[in-house]
């Protein structure tokens, strides 16, 4: 599905979202190693824990932080440093809380890569004087670190990450607050996913133009019109500066 080319050369704010759109990431916080590990690093700090008691008070905390918003938003989005921040003390310093956050990241991960064409596609934005926005349901104690470890942090113009905003895609209010913090013109503007029912359906909610890239971690589909986007790549399993260059004409 395709407009005009008047329209596609008017682009120029372009959001992405991270996880299955510019990146593939697998996390287990199931694995026992992580609390035996978590546990051990907290006991060696001063906070005794069990691998059993560590992840039953990280998930009672998890629980009581998304009750305290739930009334707040459509779709809310706890903050997990405040859960880390129970774990350890309230009196812990940023960078302490920060840090461990990160091992624990690492601790559930299994990997993490950005795609093949990711990095070409985000430089040719660039080089087209294109803005490019980040609005990724995640952990911004997560995320940062992993946007600056995969290389990409330095292409985005803002990032919106929905612990922060303490609301997910597709609640309209996530998008709202990039949208008026920067004033955009949603007529110039398009999002990018690979969820139909978050990065589409936030868009379609604005009436912005939206690309769909279906990945490996994208949820299935029975009907190509059920997803509802401007742009869809169905075939590649991951983003491509061909397909970009095609449907945006950059």
């Amino acid at each position: 599905m395709f407009f005009s080319s008047y329209l596609l050369f008017i682009i120029k704010n372009y959001i992405f979202d991270l996880y299955g759109t510019l990146a593939d990431i697998k996390t287990n916080e199931k694995k026992p190693s992580l609390w035996k590990k978590s546990a051990e690093i907290l006991t060696a700090m001063g906070f005794p824990y069990s691998p059993k008691g560590l992840q039953k008070d990280y998930l009672s905390f998890v629980d009581e932080e998304a009750r305290k918003i739930a009334p707040y938003h459509l779709k809310p989005e706890i903050e997990l440093r405040k859960v880390f921040r129970q774990l350890l003390s309230p009196w812990c310093p940023d960078e302490t809380i920060d840090n461990f956050a990160i091992t624990f990241r690492i601790l559930s991960r299994e990997y993490i890569y950005t795609y093949e064409d990711t990095h070409k596609i985000l430089s040719t934005i660039k080089k087209s004087k294109g803005k490019i926005y980040l609005l990724s349901n995640a952990q911004s104690c997560f995320t940062v670190p992993e946007l600056k470890s995969l290389g990409i942090y330095d292409y985005f113009d803002d990032i919106f990450i929905s612990s922060d905003m303490e609301c997910a895609k597709p609640d309209p209010d996530f998008m709202d607050m990039l949208l008026k913090k920067h004033k955009l013109d949603i007529s110039k503007s398009i999002m990018i996913g690979n969820e139909k029912t978050s990065d589409i359906a936030i868009a379609n909610s604005f009436g912005m133009d939206s690309m769909y890239i279906h990945t490996l971690t994208s949820s299935a589909y029975s009907n190509p019109s059920d997803i509802a986007a401007t742009y869809m790549d169905l075939t590649s399993g991951e983003p491509t500066l061909e397909f970009f260059k095609n449907a945006l004409d950059l």
